[in-house]
């Protein structure tokens, strides 16, 4: 069987070839693109997100890729965000005290952790639900976090579409979300590009669950 086709949307965040070096030998055969074409067409879109909250939603909004976003999705095609690329699922943002729209996948708010150390940099542990298919086999490993934002509520509700959410949580100075499994939007607040070999075999796991698709 050919390896799954990931896109990793070129949107003009930084730093986007480490993440498709992760996920090329995490099985995938990789491309970084920024054809609307090509991400709706491939078996798995990564989402990077490097940056302010509000400067990553215009970026993705100017390429399109919020469209592509919501036709993947609305077709049960998988979607998988990576740090600020999982921020920008949930409503809004606050930074600095102005509240930004993000792209409305999931209810609720990005904001500053209360923490006495900002930002949160370095590895750092999660507690992942049993029935998580993310983080099967790496339950117990350590991921690289960057950040001084996060997603610290899910008040998504129960839905008949798709399978309840698996919800994974982290803590730096006060609890938040570390890792969400939503039907076929998956997301990290982490860097598992960064998150050596813990990192590729769990997006080993990403990538194989694409073939269900």
């Amino acid at each position: 069987m050919s390896a799954p086709r990931v896109v990793v949307f070129d949107y003009g965040s930084g730093n986007v070839h480490s993440a498709v070096k992760a996920v090329e030998a995490a099985g995938a055969d990789v491309a970084l693109t920024s054809s609307k074409k090509d991400a709706l067409e491939a078996h798995g879109l990564l989402v990077p997100g490097v940056g302010a909250f509000s400067a990553v939603v215009d970026q993705l909004r100017a390429a399109g890729a919020d469209e592509v976003i919501d036709r993947r999705l609305a077709g049960g095609r998988p979607v998988l965000g990576i740090c600020v690329g999982m921020q920008v699922m949930f409503e809004s943002g606050v930074e600095r005290g102005q509240v930004a729209d993000g792209l409305g996948q999931w209810p609720g708010v990005v904001e500053r952790l209360e923490s006495p150390v900002l930002p949160h940099i370095g590895w750092n542990t999660v507690l992942a639900p049993p029935q998580s298919r993310l983080f099967a086999g790496v339950t117990h490993e350590r991921f690289y976090f960057v950040h001084s934002y996060a997603a610290r509520t899910w008040p998504l509700e129960l839905s008949d579409t798709f399978a309840a959410p698996q919800v994974t949580w982290a803590e730096h100075g006060e609890r938040f979300i570390a890792a969400i499994e939503n039907g076929p939007l998956w997301a990290t607040q982490f860097h598992p590009e960064k998150s050596g070999e813990p990192g590729v075999r769990l997006l080993s796991n990403w990538v194989e669950s694409l073939s269900a698709h």
